[in-house]
């Protein structure tokens, strides 16, 4: 151990100025997804990011304790936004007593981030199969050989369920669509976008759901 592994993080100290351009209501599309479809282009080919569809997926159970993971946005539309999980998850289950869901793209290179409140419903198994069949042969066999949240005894237990898989489906072979997994289309009552400004006065605007279908527009407060 160095000297320097003896020093404490100051994370008081830890901060960041933010410089980007702000967001004014007069640039806004006119529906959230057509404002998200504007800022995830740019994330996507301009941003820097690892992986721009990479979302904080926050749910509840029934009691309201609340749980979080990140998972890839696979789709989105007027509809909503689109993941995939294994039924049988700690998410899907929270989602099966409690539908309301929060997603988090953190944007952190751009200064930005979109923050959607919403309510889950499963996609179809025909949306779900068409999605499946575009996954890497490894990806679908993982589909198969995870019981995901549940808890395992070592890491071989899963790399052996991983390894009978491969040879019942070796590649070029197609993999049935496990009937335990499939999607999430996540209906947006609120969009929030955030953007980071001088003196931490940022920029939030918030789209939120009317009855009529339409939105309003409001600013909140840094």
């Amino acid at each position: 151990m160095t000297d320097r592994d003896d020093v404490p993080i100051d994370l008081a100290s830890m901060r960041k100025q933010y410089r980007a351009e702000g967001l004014s209501e007069t640039e806004l599309a006119a529906t959230p997804v057509e404002q998200f479809a504007r800022w995830f282009k740019q994330a996507a080919t301009d941003g820097g990011l690892f992986e721009p569809n990479a979302m904080i997926v926050s749910t509840a159970d029934a009691e309201g304790r609340p749980s979080s993971r990140t998972v890839l946005l696979k789709h989105f539309d007027e509809q909503g936004f689109v993941f995939y999980t294994n039924y049988d998850s700690r998410k899907a289950r929270d989602l099966a007593e409690n539908p309301y869901v929060s997603l988090l793209f953190p944007w952190h290179p751009m200064a930005r981030q979109v923050i959607v409140t919403g309510v889950a419903r499963r996609t179809g198994r025909d949306e779900t199969a068409a999605y499946f069949r575009t996954r890497p042969h490894g990806s679908q066999l993982g589909a198969w050989a995870s019981a995901q949240s549940s808890v395992i005894s070592t890491r071989a237990d899963i790399d052996g369920a991983y390894a009978e898989l491969a040879a019942r489906y070796p590649e070029g072979e197609q993999v049935p669509v496990p009937p335990h997994w499939g999607g999430f289309r996540v209906a947006p009552q609120t969009v929030e976008f955030w953007q980071g400004r001088e003196n931490r006065l940022h920029d939030r605007l918030r789209y939120v759901e009317q009855a009529d279908g339409g939105w309003r527009v409001e600013r909140l407060s840094p």
